[in-house]
């Protein structure tokens, strides 16, 4: 499992304080990011090579309202392994592992230039299937 700590930010909340509910996908996006960075995955040199990752699917379940200034954790895993795509489980929990969202992400990987599904890379695939 990837740990990625968030701290929800004012620009992350509504008028209320509370999270709005497209954010949650960002921090979800950038807990796979920085899960890619942690393996020595660089996606500018993904983008060089013509290869890219997309999200295809995203299911989210809200639990419980995030607030403003929160300290959060995103917890990843690759629940499923595919020739050209990768799910992930992932949730957001305070320390006390209360889940505040919940969501299953398809991610396809494609060739860029003709917006096609492609292999992925089979070293992205083993070092994914080391940390899960």
């Amino acid at each position: 499992m990837f740990r990625w700590p968030i701290s929800v930010y004012y620009e992350d909340t509504d008028a209320g304080g509370v999270v709005y509910h497209s954010n949650y996908l960002n921090f979800f996006e950038r807990a796979r990011t920085e899960w890619l960075k942690a393996i020595g995955v660089k996606q500018t040199a993904l983008l060089a090579e013509d290869i890219a990752f997309v999200v295809k699917k995203a299911e989210l379940d809200f639990c419980r309202a995030a607030r403003f200034e929160q300290n959060l954790t995103v917890e990843t895993v690759v629940i499923e392994t595919k020739k050209a795509s990768l799910t992930f489980q992932q949730r957001l929990v305070d320390e006390q592992d209360v889940v505040y969202c919940e969501g299953k992400i398809l991610v396809a990987c494609i060739s860029l230039s003709r917006m096609r599904p492609r292999a992925i890379p089979q070293n992205i695939v083993q070092e994914f299937n080391r940390g899960s």
